[in-house]
């Protein structure tokens, strides 16, 4: 049982982000170089995902919590990176998701860019954190539509139904 002093706001971070389509390759000219994640996911369930990630050279357990409008509940931990390779390879959901990200500066805010491979390739992501969900911030011109509400778009639910097979 919790103690009385327990308090999900007080104890947790906070992710409010927005997700958009990247709708051609202008962003590059200001990105450097990419960092190449594999993710896999132990949990996909609507209330709470859990998730393992490498870089290359360290891995990371986090774990989220539903979204209400674009913010959730988020608790990441940095694990040694060969326990998070076997992870993926032993009790991840397959395929696991495979991106180079790249992160690229507009007008005050970095801008997360994953460009997907494997499975999933042909889907170009851009993501903003902000700090509130009414936090105001200029859309870059390579910025496509919206799907911030979009689940088809979570990582999680890539892993379940991958980009390649959305073309029929």
């Amino acid at each position: 049982m919790l103690g009385p002093d327990f308090s999900p706001e007080t104890t947790m971070h906070k992710e409010i982000e927005r997700k958009f389509l990247v709708k051609d390759g202008s962003w590059r000219t200001a990105a450097g170089s990419g960092t190449t994640y594999l993710q896999g996911y132990i949990s996909v369930d609507e209330d709470r995902t859990v998730r393992v990630r490498t870089d290359g050279t360290r891995g990371y357990i986090t774990l989220k919590g539903r979204a209400h409008n674009i913010t959730r509940n988020e608790f990441e931990y940095e694990i040694p990176a060969d326990d998070a390779i076997r992870i993926l390879n032993i009790l991840c959901i397959k395929p696991l998701i495979k991106k180079v990200r790249y992160l690229v500066k507009h007008k005050n805010f970095i801008w997360e860019i994953d460009v997907f491979e494997d499975e999933n390739k042909g889907l170009v992501i851009a993501e903003i954190e902000l700090t509130d969900e009414n936090e105001s911030f200029a859309i870059p011109d390579w910025a496509g539509a919206e799907v911030t509400s979009d689940t088809r778009y979570l990582n999680s639910n890539l892993v379940k139904r991958p980009f390649s097979e959305w073309i029929s």
